[in-house]
């Protein structure tokens, strides 16, 4: 007889939910989050936490990840420019998720999928080297310096962020904390990704691609400088 799957003890920092929701939101969750789910991923639904599907949910597009995509503004943008790409959004906080259900309603993009939950949880269940490029967008700073080691640029999290990307996949982060920064740049490289930038100047030039978030938006208004950095799997 098989010893049953042990559950990974994650504590988890961040706020689930805040202020309360409208009634559209509400109904948006009730009505829409169900059918974008990329497939079971929490642990009491899918103990055996066996891989996801990704054929099954997008055929054979390539598969993007965007990890904590705040009001989900990014995540459509991305989604409705590129129709022949799957993305996965995480995000574990409701009020966003919510937020992003009313965009996604708005701009009719049929791409994407919505996991409402930690990424570390997410990542258990995305087969190995399956994601060709990932955003992680204006992450909580957790400025306190005995709060650093929470902050997503850590081994807990980009180890397995490593083992789903595939070589060559591009990883992107962007932050207005120059704290963070500088872990960024010590840790990433650390997981087995390499920085493409080519001067100091390039982290300060936004992609071809950017849609400014609604914290970038923020940032600027209260005078902090944007950083942008590209990564490659290798």
């Amino acid at each position: 007889m098989t010893n049953p799957p042990i559950r990974p003890h994650r504590n988890f920092y961040g706020r689930r939910k805040g202020q309360h929701l409208k009634d559209s939101q509400t109904r948006y969750l009730e009505e829409d989050l169900a059918a974008l789910s990329p497939g079971a991923v929490d642990w009491d639904v899918n103990p055996d936490r066996a891989p996801l599907d990704l054929g099954a949910l997008f055929g054979e597009r390539d598969i993007w990840l965007e990890i904590g995509f705040g009001g989900g503004e990014h995540l459509v943008h991305q989604a409705g420019e590129n129709p022949d790409v799957g993305i996965i959004g995480c995000e574990p906080y409701i009020n966003g998720v919510a937020m992003l259900l009313g965009k996604i309603r708005k701009a009719g993009v049929e791409n994407l999928a919505v996991y409402p939950g930690d990424a570390r949880d997410l990542f258990d269940v995305l087969p190995k080297a399956s994601v060709s490029k990932a955003f992680l967008l204006y992450p909580d700073p957790w400025p306190k310096t005995r709060h650093h080691r929470r902050r997503f640029v850590t081994p807990e999290h980009l180890e397995p962020l490593a083992r789903v990307l595939k070589p060559g996949a591009e990883f992107r982060v962007a932050t207005d904390i120059t704290d963070y920064v500088r872990q960024t740049l010590e840790e990433v490289p650390r997981a087995g990704f390499e920085w493409l930038a080519e001067t100091g100047a390039d982290l300060h030039e936004p992609w071809s691609d950017w849609l400014p978030t609604r914290y970038e938006q923020k940032a600027l208004r209260e005078g902090r400088v944007p950083h942008y950095m590209t990564f490659r799997k290798l």
